[in-house]
């Protein structure tokens, strides 16, 4: 049911940017098929910028810098390809004139392609982030990827989840530990509300915590720091 919710959501968004296109002359079809060209790009930028760290910060700049300039080209070539194709099969149309007329400024300006990226992309993860507090996965089981192996376990097996530059690591009882590229802040959409973050880099099981002290979380032996951001978060839901 999420997944369909989630693919309508995409569905409704391309819809909106397909409204967009045929004002610069678009025929509806053409525009669609503009429009999907989107599509690429806001998906990866739903991927890759959560991974970016900026525990250094200046190879967190040069990450971001490069991520952006990675998709920004690869979506302006996508758009310049489509483009090609539709003035290639006007061409092809019986009467139609070939006067061969040039990609839109717009769909070749960066910052266009960005806000829109952007906008798809965080449209995505705020409702997605909703969609799983309205209705949690009551199934109880969570399943990943682990050094190319494929695991799953319950919730209540997961103590904490801590991040580490581009990787997390799933924690779990009797001393398990896995290794997932998934970003700490989407581990937090899947696994709410039964999981607390108190740090940028760790996520715990409210079930799992002992005690808590001024800043320290205590899970057994375990101690997890609880930062300033987080703390009152922290305070209010235990």
């Amino acid at each position: 049911m999420k997944r369909l919710l989630v693919i309508s959501y995409w569905i409704a968004s391309i819809l909106l940017v397909v409204i967009c296109l045929s004002s610069l002359g678009y025929r509806f079809i053409e525009a669609l098929f503009i429009g999907t060209m989107f599509l690429p790009g806001a998906l990866a930028t739903k991927y890759f910028f959560p991974k970016v760290s900026f525990k250094n910060k200046r190879s967190g700049i040069k990450e971001t810098i490069f991520v952006v300039l990675g998709i920004l080209i690869g979506e302006i070539l996508l758009l310049i390809v489509a483009h090609f194709c539709i003035i290639s099969f006007r061409g092809n149309l019986p009467g139609s004139v070939n006067d061969w007329p040039d990609l839109p400024h717009i769909l070749s300006n960066p910052v266009f392609i960005a806000i829109i990226l952007t906008s798809l992309a965080t449209g995505c993860h705020f409702f997605e982030s909703w969609l799983n507090k309205k209705h949690p996965d009551q199934s109880g089981t969570i399943s990943f990827t682990s050094d190319r192996k494929h695991v799953t376990l319950t919730k209540d097996d997961i103590i904490y989840i801590e991040s580490n530059d581009d990787a997390t690591t799933i924690v779990a009882s009797g001393g398990r530990r896995f290794k997932n590229y998934t970003p700490i802040s989407q581990w937090e959409a899947i696994l709410a509300p039964h999981f607390i973050r108190i740090h940028r880099s760790f996520l715990v099981n409210k079930s799992a915590i002992t005690r808590i002290d001024v800043d320290i979380l205590y899970i057994g032996d375990i101690q997890l720091p609880i930062s300033r951001k987080y703390k009152d978060a922290v305070t209010n839901n235990l």
